[in-house]
């Protein structure tokens, strides 16, 4: 029922932050729309061929992943503002926004955006098989292929998760792994913790959200690295 349980809260904590996001213009909704079609898929998938592989494998795989990503993070000192280059696919779907910062709107162009497409595929794949919300791979994903800009990608990250987990979710509950006497408090808990983490993000630079974002996927990363050494 764990695996359940943490769907269904990747759900609560995307509902319970997303709305403030969008409320404030962050949000890409169209990219974040426009990338769930691959999310989606993927997150289906994985959640059927879940019980045939194992997923300690898959957790050590994906935790050494997120520590070369949190790297990479770490490394882009600026973000991705400039609407040189952009891709023909991002002109093609009106992916190209602008996002409010301190009163200012500043305008990004997206790029890469089959190479995106692919990671988010990959991302919800992840997702249903180890009942994550793959969130920390959706925001590598467009922040470092796409170059959106950091808390761009990270709200629209969050926007896209809960319908990412809501696909996976429909697998297992039909299969009965769904306990709501476990699954209820945790959302109790998580929809909290998201309340209050939405309205910090609007407030903090973005340097410092990319040194929080890079410590606490590496601690996520090392924690999955350590579950699936213990579990083979």
């Amino acid at each position: 029922y764990a695996i359940g349980a943490s769907i269904v809260s990747v759900i609560a904590t995307s509902s319970g932050s997303a709305a403030a996001y969008v409320k404030e213009g962050i949000t890409n909704i169209r990219i974040g729309m426009f990338l769930e079609i691959a999310t989606t898929i993927g997150a289906i998938s994985g959640a059927v061929v879940a019980v045939y592989l194992n997923a300690n494998y898959i957790a050590i795989i994906f935790g050494c992943i997120l520590i070369f990503s949190a790297i990479m993070t770490l490394k882009k000192k600026i973000d991705h503002t400039t609407l040189d280059k952009t891709d023909k696919w991002a002109k093609f779907f009106k992916l190209n926004s602008s996002y409010p910062d301190k009163g200012v709107d500043h305008p990004y162009a997206v790029k890469n955006v089959p190479a995106g497409f692919a990671m988010m595929l990959f991302a919800g794949t992840l997702s249903g098989l180890l009942g994550i919300g793959s969130g920390a791979l959706k925001v590598i994903a467009m922040d470092n292929i796409m170059r959106l800009p950091f808390k761009v990608s990270t709200t629209t990250s969050n926007f896209m998760m809960g319908v990412t987990a809501a696909a996976s979710a429909i697998v297992y509950l039909h299969r009965g792994q769904i306990d709501p006497g476990i699954a209820m408090p945790v959302c109790i808990g998580v929809l909290t913790g998201a309340s209050i983490g939405s309205k910090v993000l609007l407030r903090t630079k973005t340097d410092k959200l990319k040194i929080v974002f890079a410590v606490v996927v590496t601690f996520l990363a090392l924690q999955m690295i350590y579950k699936g050494i213990s579990g083979l």
